[in-house]
């Protein structure tokens, strides 16, 4: 049977309650960092977040690409209106456990994602800057609702400068708008940016060096605006890295 897909602005996922979209009066991100943002789609219904990191291969969170279903891209032409892109096969990280992610512990929920054929402006990879601390600086982007709620306010690239919070680490690192603190409602990541890229000005240039994974509202309450999850790629470069050269994918140059 053919899969069917429904272009959606955004809807909930069904393999996790993880990351919505980014709240809080997040500005757009049509150009720069934004362009190597992707939306994806799956036949059940789903949507989330991917970066481009070859013209030809997506990262994004295992959480959204579980089995039994078939995934595409979207892609929006100059009239605006969105295309299917095919993807050609997808591969999720073997160390990756949903039960773990769902208590917003660490694990290595990373996913990648072939296109059939490739597409411009894909962002490099790299790690964070080492010694990770509170304070730090990052910068999350992602497709996701603006609203919490409302699917209408998702569907346009949006970015968000946060610092991290608490210990962060190679397993996990926790983002807070540094003006909320994560107490009260702020900038922060919401239905729809799963997988989304986290970037780092690294040496002038902006990196992805994480994956958003999940969000809280504030003081750790559910909804958004509060706490945004991400999945380092300090212990998952490598496997990234193996994974593409297997497929023949040639990543953006750092």
């Amino acid at each position: 049977m053919k899969a069917i897909f429904r272009i959606m602005a955004v809807v909930a996922l069904p393999f996790a309650t993880p990351v919505h979209a980014i709240v809080g009066g997040a500005a757009p991100a049509a150009d720069g960092i934004g362009r190597s943002v992707v939306t994806i789609v799956g036949s059940r219904g789903n949507s989330c977040s991917g970066t481009l990191i070859a013209p030809d291969l997506v990262l994004s969170v295992a959480h959204c690409v579980g089995p039994g279903a078939t995934y595409k891209i979207v892609e929006y032409g100059g009239d605006r209106q969105p295309r299917l892109r095919d993807v050609r096969r997808v591969a999720t990280h073997p160390g990756f456990d949903m039960k773990t992610m769902l208590a917003h512990r660490a694990t290595a929920d990373v996913s990648l994602l072939q296109l059939e054929t490739p597409k411009a402006n894909p962002s490099a990879i790299g790690v964070p800057t080492a010694p990770l601390a509170a304070g730090n600086r990052f910068t999350i982007a992602g497709i996701g609702v603006t609203i919490r709620g409302s699917g209408k306010s998702a569907g346009v690239v949006r970015s968000a400068d946060l610092v991290a919070t608490g210990h962060p680490g190679t397993l996990q690192i926790r983002l807070v708008d540094p003006a909320a603190g994560g107490t009260r409602a702020g900038l922060g990541a919401c239905t729809g940016d799963s997988g989304g890229p986290v970037f780092e000005d690294q040496q002038g240039k902006q990196v992805v060096v994480g994956i958003v994974d999940w969000s809280t509202g504030p003081n750790g309450s559910d909804g958004c605006g509060g706490l945004t999850g991400v999945t380092p790629l300090t212990l998952y470069r490598d496997w990234i890295v193996q994974t593409a050269r297997r497929w023949g994918s040639a990543l953006a140059a750092p």
